[in-house]
């Protein structure tokens, strides 16, 4: 096996963000003021739904999965920030990112979805009057039929079949970054294990993709008025746009994107996803303020507001997607 390069360039940077007490503003220290206010909007934002939210907690079983929801954008924000700030460690800060949030926030979005059609259809009928159909694209030359049992069971396991392997991916990613034998900096190297585990989590998140599609396209007619749109594309472009855009900028290593005195070419790449990462968050935490209104939700006049302690506790207790 050939040897791994270091992805990060033997000589170091030696001034400090404060040079002779001014500030330093290269290129690489005002992405990290823009990625630091960037980080900050998004949590205030996003603090402010999730506020809205508790004290407005008429159906919890609809609210604890939305407020998982909102909880993304600032975490993926938080997580790309430290990854930009800390760029030699920036593997382990992308694995732990994709790891396990990704996972949660699949199995939130699929519940939520069916919460809400069953909130308009009930649980047991609403596929009963689904008739044949063809598959979405590219699979459209294949029909299928929702009432069968095997149709749901299939949905679902395309799902959480990126639920499996996503933490097994960035467990054996660690390690091999620990090995010395992922080698982020050799891109799609066949001798080294990231391009094996690249195209095993392209091919995951894509069958993920593709069930969450098809589910909400059989069910969009129950989610009317709902605005079935935004809550569906709210969640699935974080998690979906941020991987295939940190597959692109891989791409870009040593073809557009050139190395520096301080920053090897992976430095730059990892760093100009994790500042559009956090510049991104912005906009879907706004998104998904118009997306999860809390009004939909709203108590009645004079009712008091709801302690926020407890829906807080309900959106990190994780006990309904297995035994606790």
């Amino acid at each position: 096996m050939s040897e791994c390069p270091s992805d990060n360039s033997p000589v170091i940077d030696q001034s400090s963000f404060w040079s002779s007490g001014n500030v330093n503003w290269d290129a690489h220290r005002i992405g990290w003021a823009v990625a630091g206010v960037c980080t900050a909007v998004t949590v205030i934002i996003s603090t402010i739904n999730v506020l809205s939210h508790c004290r407005n907690y008429t159906i919890p079983t609809q609210q604890r999965q939305i407020l998982r929801i909102l909880y993304m954008p600032p975490i993926y924000g938080i997580i790309s920030f430290l990854s930009y700030r800390f760029f030699r460690e920036y593997t382990y800060y992308s694995l732990i990112e994709v790891g396990d949030l990704p996972q949660k926030i699949l199995r939130s979005s699929r519940l939520l979805l069916i919460e809400f059609v069953a909130e308009k259809s009930g649980k047991n009928n609403m596929l009963r009057e689904k008739d044949k159909r063809k598959l979405l694209f590219p699979l459209c030359c294949w029909r299928y039929r929702p009432t069968k049992p095997y149709f749901m069971y299939a949905v679902k396991w395309s799902v959480l079949q990126y639920v499996v392997v996503r933490p097994l991916i960035s467990i054996i990613g660690i390690i091999c970054q620990a090995l010395n034998i992922l080698c982020e900096s050799k891109g799609f190297d066949v001798h080294f294990a990231n391009v094996y585990l690249e195209a095993i989590d392209f091919v995951s998140i894509s069958f993920a993709l593709y069930g969450l599609l098809l589910f909400y396209a059989l069910t969009r007619e129950e989610l009317a008025g709902k605005r079935p749109l935004a809550k569906f594309l709210s969640i699935k472009l974080i998690v979906f746009f941020t991987f295939y855009q940190s597959f692109i900028f891989s791409a870009l290593e040593g073809r557009v994107i050139k190395a520096t005195e301080f920053w090897t070419e992976t430095n730059i790449a990892d760093g100009l996803n994790a500042l559009a990462i956090c510049i991104e968050m912005i906009i879907f935490s706004v998104f998904m303020m118009w997306a999860f209104p809390y009004k939909e939700y709203k108590r009645a006049d004079r009712a008091p507001p709801t302690c926020i302690w407890h829906p807080l506790w309900d959106s990190i207790n994780y006990c309904e997607f297995g035994p606790c």
